[in-house]
């Protein structure tokens, strides 16, 4: 019986393939499941390129990271140099301030060197007159000749030894008020009353320098060690007022640089210069 049944299925089964209609739509399935491998095989290329792309961005994404990553790093050494370079610049202004001072104090020195011929005859014409009016007693104690006395001050007040040469610079002040080492002499007064930590004291003796020899070449001097006394005292107003005002008399001086500096360090802007 089975095998009857296996027989008929296989006529009916010739029966329809062996007609004309049939072979048409087998040909057609044939090339619908060939255009469907080729979808297949089109999409497993698309995901294939798709992968590879994703892959060559992520390294690109990554390369784009460390790049930025390297930036930020030299971004940051550049800040840190520049402001090392900034300390040392301001460092360096600092000395040269200090050298071109002791160059000013170096051809205070030869002036009065060159001077000394003709204050000594001034000298001897003060003797002869302080003899003269004397004439039964003694005569009093002369001081020494500026030059000798300004000088032996000076030396002094480098070594330190600021109680005696605070002395001698009162001396010639008292003695030879009127020449151009006045102005000078009042200075290192100044000068002496801030090294010792007076800065009150230092801060009249400054304004005596710029009041009564405001044409002295110690005059920006001066106005610069007052604007640092008044900051030691507190004052920042009248400090950065000071320092201001230096900067606008005397622009392209060496105290002007350092005013200049120190106002910054205050966080106040310097004045511009007078026109």
């Amino acid at each position: 019986m089975k095998i009857r049944k296996l027989l008929f299925v296989s006529a009916v089964l010739l029966a329809v393939t062996s007609t004309p209609k049939a072979w048409g739509v087998a040909k057609e399935i044939v090339q619908l499941q060939a255009q469907v491998q080729a979808l297949q095989d089109q999409m497993t290329q698309m995901r294939q390129s798709f992968d590879e792309r994703m892959g060559v961005m992520k390294n690109l994404v990554e390369q784009s990271t460390d790049n930025v990553n390297k930036m930020s790093a030299a971004v940051s050494s550049l800040e840190k140099r520049l402001s090392e370079q900034n300390a040392d610049t301001v460092s360096k202004v600092d000395d040269l301030s200090g050298q071109v001072q002791a160059l000013h104090d170096s051809l205070d020195e030869l002036k009065s060197r060159l001077a000394k011929i003709s204050k000594q005859l001034d000298d001897m014409n003060a003797a002869k007159e302080n003899l003269a009016a004397a004439p039964g007693g003694p005569p009093p104690p002369q001081a020494p000749p500026p030059d000798v006395l300004y000088n032996n001050a000076l030396r002094d007040f480098t070594a330190a030894r600021y109680l005696l040469s605070g002395q001698e610079f009162m001396d010639y002040l008292k003695f030879y008020s009127g020449t151009d080492k006045a102005g000078n002499a009042q200075f290192y007064l100044g000068d002496i009353a801030y090294k010792q930590g007076n800065y009150e004291q230092a801060v009249r003796e400054y304004d005596k320098v710029l009041e009564q020899y405001p044409g002295n070449n110690k005059a920006a001097a001066a106005q610069l060690k007052k604007g640092y006394a008044l900051v030691e005292l507190g004052q920042k107003d009248a400090a950065v007022k000071e320092l201001q005002s230096l900067v606008a008399r005397y622009p392209r001086s060496p105290e002007a640089t350092q005013a200049r500096d120190r106002l910054r360090k205050l966080g106040a802007a310097p004045a511009r210069p007078r026109g």
